[in-house]
Order: C-alpha cells, then structure tokens, then sequence
C-alpha cells in the first residue's frame, strides 16, 4: 500500500487534480517530496515498474509547492513543449475568440477550466469532465493559433525558433547549415492535418522529426504564422538558398530531352492499352445484345 500510494501521490504533483490539492493543503508539497524519494528507492531496487513517467509534467522542485495556472500546467505536459504561454489578458478579451464557440463544444466550460473558472451553480457531471478537458485542449490550441500571430507571441516564439525546439530542416543541404525550422499548418480548420514544420532557406514544408510535434493539429500553428514570422524577422531568413538535387549517370547530367522522350512514350502506351480495351467491351456490348 505505501510503495502504490507514495506513486500515486507524486503523479498527481503533476496534474492539474494535484494542483488544486496544493492548493487545500499548504504541506502537499512536503509530502510528495517525502512519497517521491520513497518510491524512488523502490524503483531503484527493482521492486516496482511503472509507465506513469510518461505522464508526469515537467513541472518539479519548488514549484510544486506554488499554485501554477491552468495554462502553465498544460505547456509544462510532456508533448506541449511546442506551445507557448498565452497571455490571460488576451484570452479574456472576446474580440480575441471571435467564432471559436461555434468550432468547440463545451464552450463555456473549456475556457472557464483554461482561465481557472470555477462557477459552482453550473457545473457538469463527472462523467463529462473528460469531455471538457478535451475541449479546453482545443480551444487552447486555436487560441494559440491566433495568439502567436501578435508581437508577443511572435516574440515567445523566437526564444523557441533560437532553441531549436521545433528541430531542424531535414533536407541535406539545410541540415549542413543546421537550419532551424518552424511548425506550420496546411489548414486553419481542426482536424484536418498534423503539424508540419517549414524550412526559410529551402523554403519547403517536411514532416516533423519529432513525433510529439507531428501528434499535435496544424490548426493549433495555422497557416500563415511561419510567413509572417520571417516577414517580422527578416534577418533570420536565408539569403542563399540551396542548390536542388542534380541527378547524375556516371558523373553525367541527365538531360531535360530524355525526361520528355519518356514521358511521351509512357502516353503512346496507355493510348495504345485504352485502345485495345475499348473494342473488347464493344464486342462484348454487341455479344450480349444479340443474345
């Protein structure tokens, strides 16, 4: 019971649940200090085999002693790296979430959970509590769509864009130059493709490395923030951009003339096959007619 408890205790340090009960009780941060070093020693001997590390926010330390924010929480969860911290002033202008109550169900509740909203008079039952935190997950991610187009924004995106968090272009000649890229979406419109990451100096869009990256909807970036990023930041745009691939035969280039000869004889072909095919059903048609 000790060694299952002192588990579940330190994973609740790392989820919004564990957030409120620091808020109730001002010693939880003693004892999840207290339960964690347990259960490492029973990890470290060998006794225990848990998967719940995969869950754990990166959040620890001295701050699981503070109160942190909705918002903090869920860009601190193992797979939100990518997200930057809107700002609260934002969210709360309606201007700012023009159209989103008609793209998310469980409006009123999501954002109500992602600001820290606790109306006790209407309140949903626990059945559909799942339901709402997935709301609240999109919702976040439309308005950080919306949010990383501003100066602020763009500005929090830069420290990510310098870091590398969102990995670099996978094209060889970008990756000699370790040319850090920039997530990107084919559609403003939820699920309708992953994120995807774009390259300034070959100027293409590739499919993330990191798999967490490639998880995460497009529309949760949009479409047009990676352009107008480097519009804003002109100076982190390449000013060479890479030579294409020349493919070679023994050293020789392939000349545009053979491409084309090929090309053309691949059409006489299928015009010859589409050819033969039609007379046969034609028969056929003339067969079944006469019988």
């Amino acid at each position: 019971w000790l060694k299952a408890h002192s588990l579940r205790l330190v994973w609740s340090a790392g989820t919004r649940a564990g957030a409120r009960a620091r808020a109730r009780c001002p010693g939880h941060g003693a004892l999840v200090r207290l339960f964690g070093d347990m259960a490492t020693m029973f990890k470290t001997a060998g006794e225990i085999s848990t998967d719940s590390d995969e869950d754990y926010s990166e959040i620890s330390g001295s701050e699981l002693d503070e109160e942190i924010t909705w918002i903090e929480w869920f860009c601190h969860l193992k797979g939100n790296e990518f997200f930057v911290e809107v700002d609260e002033d934002y969210i709360q202008d309606d201007f700012n979430l023009t159209g989103l109550s008609a793209q998310v169900p469980y409006y009123e509740y999501a954002l109500n959970m992602i600001l820290d909203f606790e109306d006790q008079d209407d309140q949903l039952p626990e059945d559909q509590q799942p339901l709402v935190e997935t709301a609240a997950q999109m919702l976040y991610g439309l308005i950080h769509a919306r949010f990383i187009l501003t100066s602020r924004g763009m500005a929090t995106m830069l420290d990510k864009y310098n870091a590398y968090v969102y990995g670099v272009c996978p094209l060889s000649q970008c990756e000699g130059m370790n040319q850090a890229v920039l997530p990107i979406g084919m559609s403003d419109v939820l699920r309708q493709s992953a994120a995807k990451v774009y390259c300034p100096a070959c100027r293409e869009i590739y499919f993330p490395r990191s798999s967490r990256l490639e998880c995460l909807d497009g529309a949760y970036f949009g479409t047009s923030f990676a352009h107008l990023f480097f519009l804003t930041y002109q100076h982190l745009v390449p000013q060479r951009i890479p030579a294409p691939f020349v493919p070679r035969i023994y050293g020789f280039k392939i000349h545009k003339s053979v491409k084309e000869n090929l090309r053309k004889q691949r059409e006489i072909s299928q015009r010859h096959i589409s050819g033969w095919q039609a007379p046969e059903s034609g028969r056929r048609g003339d067969e079944i007619l006469a019988d």
